[in-house]
């Protein structure tokens, strides 16, 4: 009978630890995803759209 008693008895403080822990997960969560990197496509510098492409400017290994 004592286990039934302590469940009903503990209840509450568990769902509590619960609910901070997942809380807790979900902050953790957002400063990973905010101290990610951006995607490389934001690293790379932009052509200059007034310059036309030529085959130099995309075969040349030097120009990243």
């Amino acid at each position: 009978m004592g286990i039934h008693y302590d469940y009903k008895s503990t209840r509450g403080e568990k769902a509590m630890r619960k609910e901070a822990k997942r809380k807790a997960r979900l902050e953790q969560r957002k400063a990973r995803r905010n101290l990610k990197p951006k995607t490389e496509d934001s690293k790379e510098q932009m052509h200059d759209i007034h310059k036309p492409i030529t085959l130099d400017d995309l075969t040349d290994p030097e120009n990243n």
